[in-house]
């Protein structure tokens, strides 16, 4: 929710605001107080209605080849698919809608599609019979781990799917089931041929993270114990994993073993979007406060713990912030969405 006017600091007070809270945030050493601005407002993408009230409701994939970029927003049953020029101009747009027939609740199904979302490629009907009455069934979460797909659910449970290669034979390769509550969000970072190394971390409303190796069979590693807090969003990053919280914090674990690293306060409100940029180490973070903050990640030579930078805090006022990602792997440019805003709002480093 956003703050009535008469509850929000006026503009000369948003950056006091945001130093005072950013002065008593941190719960480690080796993490430096507000930066200067890195990063201007671009074009802004116009959407044909606006990002539903979902957390990660944003998704970018940069297609340098193709000199493109596509975005992906959740707009009530249907989810649109954006192409768009570096400048920020619309170049094609598509709605997705849920598949029907076959006897099938549209809400119940999974779909995949092409990137550019030309072809659906398959999907896959939920099975909802052991949900009550008064208990929603839905997918939340999805996350790619080599050629393989994981989809979180309402019931805690993960779908694996095994994609091949070549050819369009995708199958449920296998049903992950230690959370008890429902997923939250799913993410992945490349093992590199690396034995029992953590690959795949699952979050659920409960607080509790699962570690995971991918594979034939997937592995559990660790478990990361909740604290009462909803787990909205969570990221992975080269061993470290960053979640986000209902309260506004953003930890920081060692995956193979769970241990924190960095806790931060890093915003008022509940975080509703992580990200990072694997190429250098930053992670995003968005919360219903209508913050933004940029964050440098790194390891100490000395000790091997994680050490925290901020590096940019960006307010957008008025706004129900549900989606922000990184628009290229370096971190040079974010886009945001916003519950009942009919566009995507660029940033993009000074």
């Amino acid at each position: 929710m956003v703050a009535a006017d008469s509850e929000r600091p006026n503009a000369s007070g948003v950056s006091e605001l945001l130093e005072s809270r950013l002065s008593s945030a941190f719960r480690a050493p080796g993490i430096d107080r507000l930066s200067p601005r890195m990063f201007r407002r671009e074009r802004s993408i116009p959407l044909r209605g606006s990002a539903a009230a979902l957390c990660n409701n944003l998704s970018v994939l940069q297609l340098p080849a193709r000199n493109l970029t596509h975005f992906g927003v959740v707009h009530g049953p249907s989810a649109q698919l954006l192409s768009a020029a570096p400048e920020g101009v619309p170049l094609a747009q598509r709605q997705l809608h849920a598949k029907e027939g076959a006897g099938v609740s549209p809400p119940l199904i999974t779909q995949m599609y092409e990137s550019d979302g030309s072809v659906m490629v398959y999907w896959h009907a939920l099975d909802a019979g052991d949900a009550s009455l008064v208990q929603a069934a839905f997918a939340r979460g999805i996350a790619a781990s080599g050629h393989y797909v994981c989809v979180g659910t309402w019931s805690g449970q993960v779908l694996v799917f095994d994609i091949p290669t070549k050819g369009p034979n995708i199958v449920l390769s296998e049903e992950l089931a230690r959370h008890q509550t429902p997923i939250s969000d799913i993410a992945t970072e490349p093992a590199q041929g690396q034995d029992c190394v953590a690959d795949t971390v699952t979050a659920d409303d409960s607080g509790l993270l699962c570690v995971w190796r991918s594979g034939p069979k997937f592995k559990l590693l660790t478990q990361i114990p909740g604290f009462g807090v909803p787990c909205s969003s969570v990221q992975l990053w080269q061993g470290t994993i960053a979640a986000g919280y209902g309260n506004g914090q953003v930890r920081l674990y060692e995956a193979s073993t769970g241990t924190v690293h960095v806790q931060i306060d890093a915003h008022a409100r509940a975080i509703c979007a992580l990200d990072l940029a694997p190429e250098v180490g930053k992670l995003l973070s968005a919360a219903e406060d209508t913050f933004v903050h940029i964050w440098k990640l790194s390891r100490s030579p000395e000790d091997g713990y994680i050490e925290v930078e901020h590096c940019h805090g960006e307010c957008v006022p008025d706004t129900q912030l549900c989606g922000a990602r990184f628009c290229d792997p370096s971190g040079s440019s974010f886009a945001v969405t916003g519950y009942d805003v009919a566009e995507i709002l660029r940033f993009s480093s000074i």
